[in-house]
C-alpha cells in the first residue's frame, strides 16, 4: 500500500517537473523548439527557433533558376562564407561578404551597391543558415530585393557552373 502511494506520488511530481520545464521553454527568448524543418529537400534544415531567420519565401530552391538570374546578370551574388573559403572556391564574379564580419565590411558593401540592387547570397548549402542571416542584415540596411540560393556554392559547383 505504502508503494502505491510513493508511486502516485513520483508520478504527480514528475508530470510536475514536465509542465515546469516544457513552461520555462517555451517562456524563454532562447528556448528550443520543438518542431523543426529536418528535410533538406524543402529547403534550409532548421530548428525554427524563437529568433530564427530562415525566411522560405525568400529561397531560390532550384539551382537551374539560380543560373537564369546569374546568366541575366541583373543581380549582385554574394558569399556570405567566411574569406577562406571564398578564396578555395566561389560562383564566379561572386561578392564576399562574410556574415561574421558583416560590422566590418558592409560599409564598403553599400558603398559599391545601392539599396536598390538586387542581392542572391548563398553559402555553403541547405545545412547553412548564414544567408538567411545574411539576407536579414541586408534588409535591415534598406536592401529590399534579397533573395537566398539555398543550395550554395556546393550546388552551384557540382552542377559544373562557372566558379572561380
Amino acid at each position: 500500500m505504502r508503494y502505491k502511494d510513493t508511486a502516485k506520488e513520483l508520478i504527480i511530481l514528475l508530470g510536475l517537473a514536465v509542465i515546469a520545464a516544457f513552461t520555462v521553454n517555451f517562456l524563454s527568448p532562447k528556448g528550443i523548439a520543438l518542431v523543426g524543418q529536418w528535410d533538406e529537400s524543402q529547403g534550409v534544415i532548421t530548428p525554427r527557433a524563437k529568433d530564427d531567420v530562415v525566411d522560405d519565401d525568400l529561397e531560390i530552391d532550384d539551382v537551374k533558376i539560380a543560373k537564369r538570374i546569374y546568366d541575366s546578370r541583373e543581380a549582385v551574388f554574394v558569399d556570405v562564407r567566411s574569406r577562406e573559403n571564398y578564396e578555395e572556391g566561389h560562383i564566379k564574379s561572386a561578392v564576399s561578404l562574410p556574415v561574421g564580419q558583416f560590422d566590418v565590411v558592409i560599409d564598403a558593401f553599400k558603398a559599391r551597391y545601392s539599396t536598390a540592387s538586387t542581392i542572391v547570397t548563398y553559402c555553403s548549402g541547405r545545412t547553412c543558415d548564414d544567408s538567411h542571416k545574411l539576407a536579414q542584415l541586408l534588409f535591415e540596411q534598406g536592401y529590399t530585393k534579397v533573395s537566398v540560393f539555398i543550395d550554395g556554392y556546393p550546388g552551384w559547383e557540382a552542377e559544373g557552373f562557372p566558379i572561380e
